[in-house]
C-alpha cells in the first residue's frame, strides 16, 4: 500500500511539474507577443483621397543618389523654368518641371499636392518664396486637372511661443496669427483648392507647439474669422512621430477636425521600431485612430516611400530604410495605412519629391514609375 501511495504521489508531482513548465513556456514564448503577426496585404476597397507633400529645392544635396527623370546629371533645380538633360555643351530641352510633376502625380492618381507656406504676416519674404511654388503649380498647363492645399508652417520663434509662453501674451503676434489665415484664404478662391466633406482643407504643421491659454477658443476664433469670409475650414493638425495623441490633447481636442503623425520612417533612435516597423506602426496608428475618433476627429495615415538619415548627415548612425526598386517596404506601409484610415479615407504621402530624405515617389532614373504605380494600386480601385 505504501509503495502504491508513493507511486501516486510521484505521478502527481510529475503532472504538476509538466503543467507548470508548459504554462511558463506558453507565457514566455515569442508566439504570444502582441507584435507577433504579419500585416496582411490589404487591397483597396474604395478610392482613397490622397494628398502628396510637395517640396521646393534650390539644388540637391551632394549625398542624394537618386536621379530624377526630369533632371540631368546634376545639380537639379526645381524652381527654374526649364531643366535640361544631356551635358552642358549639348543640352536637351525637357518640359517645365511642374508640368512634368503634375503629369507624374496623375499617373499615381494623387488627388492634390500639399504646399507648405510660412507666415505671410510675420515672415513675408519666405512666404513670397513659398508662394512662388504655388504660382508655378497654378501656371502649369495641366494644373486644372489636379487640386492643391496649404500647410501652414507653424514656427514657434516667429509666433514667440513656447511651452511656458502662450500666444495670447503678445497681442501683435496673436493678431498676426489670425491674419495669416485670412491672407492664406486667397488660395482658397481657386477652383482647384482641395475640400474635405465640402470644407476647405488647411493643415497646421507642428500643431502640438501651438501654445495658447485656451486652444479651443483660439481655433473657434480662427474658424469664425474664415467663415465670415465664406470659408468653412477642415483643419488638420500635425503631431511629431511616435508620440501618443493624448500628450497634447488640450491642443487638439475640440480644436482640429483631423490629426496625423509625421515622419514615421524616422524611428527616433529606437531600433526595435526599425526591425518590426509594420507591426509597431500598425499598433501605434490603431491606438491613434481609436483615441482621436473618440474625440470626434479623423485619423489620417501619412506614408513614406523611404527615410535616409545619411543624406543630410553622413556620420549619422541611424538605421535608414534601404530603398529598393520594387518598393516592398513602401507597399507594406500602404497596407498599414489602409488598416487604420478613418471613414473619409484620407491619406497623406510624404513625399512627392523630398530627395533630402529619400522619401520621394517622383520617378527617377533607377526605379522609374514604380513608386507612382505602387501608390495608385494601393489607394485606388482598378
Amino acid at each position: 500500500m505504501k509503495n502504491k501511495n508513493i507511486y501516486k504521489y510521484c505521478c502527481l508531482v510529475i503532472l504538476l511539474t509538466t503543467s507548470l513548465f508548459a504554462c511558463k513556456k506558453k507565457v514566455l514564448g515569442p508566439q504570444n507577443n502582441f507584435l507577433n503577426y504579419i500585416v496582411p496585404d490589404v487591397p483597396a476597397t474604395k478610392n482613397y483621397t490622397v494628398g502628396a507633400f510637395y517640396y521646393t529645392f534650390g539644388s540637391f544635396n551632394v549625398n542624394v543618389t537618386q536621379k530624377p527623370v526630369v533632371g540631368g546629371p546634376g545639380p537639379y533645380f526645381y524652381n527654374s523654368g526649364v531643366p535640361s538633360l544631356g551635358t552642358a555643351a549639348a543640352p536637351i530641352a525637357t518640359p517645365a518641371i511642374m508640368d512634368a510633376h503634375v503629369a507624374d502625380a496623375a499617373i499615381a492618381k494623387i488627388d492634390y499636392f500639399v504646399f507648405s507656406v510660412r507666415s505671410p504676416t510675420m515672415d513675408n519674404n519666405n512666404f513670397k518664396a513659398d508662394s512662388n511654388t504655388i504660382v508655378s503649380f497654378l501656371n502649369a498647363a495641366n494644373s486644372s486637372k489636379m487640386n492643391f492645399a496649404i500647410s501652414y508652417s507653424l514656427n514657434t520663434g516667429t509666433l514667440g511661443v513656447s511651452n511656458t509662453v502662450a500666444l495670447e501674451s503678445n497681442a501683435t503676434k496673436l493678431l498676426g496669427f489670425y491674419n495669416d489665415f485670412k491672407r492664406l484664404s486667397y488660395w482658397m478662391t481657386k477652383a482647384n483648392y482641395q475640400k474635405v466633406n465640402g470644407k476647405y482643407l488647411i493643415i497646421i504643421n507642428h500643431a502640438q507647439d501651438l501654445n495658447s491659454n485656451d486652444n479651443v477658443a483660439l481655433y473657434k476664433q480662427l474658424r469664425s474669422n474664415l467663415a465670415a469670409m465664406g470659408f468653412d475650414l477642415y483643419i488638420v493638425g500635425m503631431q511629431d512621430r511616435w508620440s501618443p495623441p493624448d500628450r497634447f490633447y488640450y491642443r487638439f481636442q475640440n480644436c482640429t477636425d483631423a490629426m496625423y503623425e509625421a515622419n514615421m520612417g524616422d524611428v527616433a533612435g529606437d531600433n526595435d521600431r526599425y526591425w518590426g516597423f509594420p507591426q509597431f506602426c500598425d499598433q501605434n496608428w490603431a491606438y491613434w485612430k481609436t483615441t482621436i475618433e473618440g474625440w470626434g476627429q479623423e485619423f489620417i495615415p501619412c506614408v513614406m516611400a523611404g527615410y535616409n538619415y545619411q543624406i543630410n548627415n553622413p556620420t549619422n548612425n541611424g538605421l535608414s530604410v534601404q530603398r529598393t526598386n520594387d518598393g516592398v517596404w513602401y507597399k507594406k506601409f500602404t497596407d498599414v495605412a489602409k488598416r487604420n484610415a478613418s471613414k473619409s479615407g484620407l491619406i497623406f504621402v510624404d513625399s512627392f519629391n523630398n530627395f533630402t530624405l529619400d522619401s520621394q515617389i517622383e520617378p527617377t532614373q533607377a526605379y522609374g514609375n514604380n513608386f507612382l504605380d505602387i501608390t495608385r494600386t494601393a489607394f485606388k480601385l482598378n
